[in-house]
């Protein structure tokens, strides 16, 4: 589990990792006093779990929200839009703002006490470890939906968008490019195979590499293999 750690106070920063890195060792702990570098972390392939953001990184300045408005930053980003944030401020008042604005996962008050940061980071581990895995999350005229990931059988690109196969139904979900929606699955189930289609490997029935078509299980489509592809295909498949 890695979380990221926004606080400009360097005795409220040093106070949070200390507590962080004693929870569990599976925990990496990401400290930043800056929203620079703190979007430089964001930026990175490896993903965070949970962030812990200061609402207030403007000393001296009472009417400073900079760490929402990064936490905003944080949820135009698809592969962050529902990851947990929890919000720091010595400032009461601004708990509303940040639910409505960010659907935060919880706000705490400076000081804030040893206990409730490691209930909040237990309660996400906990979550974190019954979910993983299981679905993801599509927003499809503006209502999330929670798609099983062991229903899903492939993915096609579509005018505008993406179009879900699954095991009994499908799903068109438009503004969502074939990049975006494998950012959401795990990477050892699913396979590109063309620059229009993503396939979930426990589903395929065969492969022809010579005729470059693979069969899956529960449809009558034949799924393209683009040329480039091939040998990636060839190197997964025969592992």
């Amino acid at each position: 589990m890695r979380i990221l750690v926004l606080e400009d106070q360097k005795e409220s920063k040093d106070a949070l990792l200390r507590i962080l890195g004693e929870i569990s060792p599976s925990i990496q702990v990401i400290g930043v006093s800056c929203i620079e570098k703190a979007r430089e972390y964001l930026a990175r392939k490896e993903r965070i779990d949970l962030f812990l953001l200061d609402v207030n990184l403007i000393e001296h300045d009472k009417e400073d929200v900079s760490g929402i408005t990064f936490a905003m930053e944080i949820r135009e980003q698809i592969r962050y839009e529902f990851t947990p944030i929890v919000m720091i401020t010595s400032v009461p008042g601004m708990e509303m703002e940040a639910y409505r604005k960010i659907h935060c996962y919880q706000y705490i008050l400076k000081p804030f006490e040893r206990r409730e940061v490691e209930a909040v980071v237990k309660k996400v581990m906990m979550h974190t470890k019954a979910e993983e895995g299981k679905y993801i999350v599509i927003k499809k005229d503006g209502i999330n939906y929670k798609v099983p990931i062991r229903e899903i059988v492939y993915i096609r690109a579509v005018p505008r968008g993406i179009c879900i196969y699954m095991k009994k139904d499908s799903m068109e979900v438009k503004y969502v490019s074939i990049k975006q929606i494998l950012e959401k699955l795990p990477k050892e189930e699913f396979l590109q195979c063309h620059r229009m289609f993503v396939v979930h490997k426990p589903y395929i029935e065969y492969y022809d590499l010579v005729n470059r078509i693979i069969k899956m299980k529960y449809c009558s489509e034949m799924i393209d293999i683009g040329v480039t592809y091939k040998e990636e295909i060839r190197g997964q498949m025969d592992d």
